[in-house]
């Protein structure tokens, strides 16, 4: 799989810092484009000149500009659908936090929350925020105790975009099995479910272009409305998108955009 490859290819620089340089050379070497890693709007020259730092792995694992350009536009069609207030969207695994920003870049007054266990990652990306003065709230926990903590009034709209490691739930034969990540997708989308009972829920999923069939019936049964977008913006069979979901309500005409 490409994603091992370019492990393999930052090597000891994984968990480290990275410079410029090294930001360039990985967009080159993994997909011939310097500025690949393009996050908040900016490229790699310009977030770097403002004090914007990663590590490695977050280069290899982020969600690129151009792809959380397009899910925080498939989403925010989607959300703007439903009646209420301004909704509540949480991270549950934020890493760089680039997907929640374009989310709410696309959701103008939508309160954002993101949790991120890995104290490195934590810390980056919480200075990032406050480099670029985005007021968006990243706490250091994972998304169990974190949404603990989370209280939203009844018919408040949430919104949780869903990203957990994949570890060996990918196959080369089958896709994406989303039973399989760690920790499953299904029980994150119940324990949502339970949480959010009162509430109109949007639950959007990164996927791969090949998804295990078994494991999309089983967790598209625990919605009202689904349905799947993919993203043709690295060669065939190298593509994400994103499987949208809703509970406690139908979007009504959820036209697509492609």
């Amino acid at each position: 799989m490409r994603y091992d490859r370019q492990l393999v290819l930052l090597g000891p620089k994984r968990n480290s810092v990275l410079e410029l340089w090294e930001i360039h050379r990985y967009g080159i070497d993994s997909y011939g484009d310097p500025d690949y890693v393009s996050i908040y709007g900016l490229r790699p020259d310009d977030w770097y000149a403002k004090g914007i730092r990663i590590l490695g792995r977050t280069a290899v694992e982020c969600t690129r500009d151009d792809l959380a350009h397009e899910i925080g536009e498939d989403i925010a069609n989607i959300a703007r659908k439903v009646s209420g207030p301004e909704p509540l969207v949480i991270d549950l695994f934020a890493g760089s936090g680039n997907t929640l920003y374009w989310i709410l870049h696309k959701l103008p007054g939508a309160r954002g929350l993101g949790f991120e266990l890995d104290a490195a990652v934590f810390d980056l990306t919480s200075r990032n925020f406050a480099s670029l003065q985005l007021p968006v709230n990243v706490l250091n926990t994972d998304y169990r105790n974190g949404l603990g903590d989370v209280v939203a009034a009844p018919a408040h709209p949430v919104i949780t975009f869903i990203a957990p490691p994949w570890g060996d739930a990918l196959s080369r034969t089958s896709g994406l099995d989303l039973r399989r990540t760690t920790p499953p997708i299904t029980d994150i989308v119940d324990m949502l479910i339970r949480k959010f009972s009162e509430n109109p829920l949007l639950c959007a999923i990164q996927v791969y272009e090949a998804v295990d069939p078994a494991s999309l019936v089983e967790l598209t049964a625990r919605f009202d409305w689904s349905a799947m977008r993919i993203y043709h913006l690295n060669e065939p069979g190298q593509n994400h998108g994103i499987l949208l979901g809703t509970k406690g309500w139908v979007p009504s005409n959820p036209s697509r955009r492609r």
